[in-house]
């Protein structure tokens, strides 16, 4: 194993224990960070031309976006619920867009899209349970 590997294979443990451990509020927060992280990978590996790792990076993205939008609950979440179906919606076509065009503007604006999400869920945080 090289130190690359060893470092990514640390990384997922990290982040696995992290998802084990957190309440439903902080996994959606973990999802959030991580579909942003997979995208801005995407655009660093479409600067460097590796294309097989930007579709799979683009890949993981989506998945986590549709883990995000499977757990709206549209009852009980109302317009708020809606609204966020619509904008995980778009952000899954652009990252089609993204891929098949080869293109980071999309990447970067379901960032952008992710990452304002990311801050609103933040600021309503609920307090830690002593």
């Amino acid at each position: 194993m090289n130190a690359r590997s060893l470092a990514n294979q640390y990384r997922q443990t990290d982040v696995s224990s992290a998802a084990l451990d957190a309440n439903p509020h902080r996994l959606i927060a973990l999802m959030l960070a991580g579909a942003r992280e997979r995208a801005r990978l995407a655009v660093a590996c479409l600067q460097r031309g590796d294309l097989p790792r930007k579709s799979q990076a683009i890949s993981d993205a989506s998945a986590i976006i549709g883990g995000l939008n499977g757990a709206l609950n549209l009852e009980a979440g109302g317009e708020i619920a809606g609204g966020l179906q619509s904008l995980y919606d778009y952000a899954q076509r652009r990252l089609l867009a993204a891929n098949l065009e080869n293109d980071a503007a999309p990447l970067l604006e379901v960032d952008d899209l992710l990452g304002d999400i990311e801050s609103a869920w933040l600021a309503i945080s609920p307090p830690e349970a002593a």
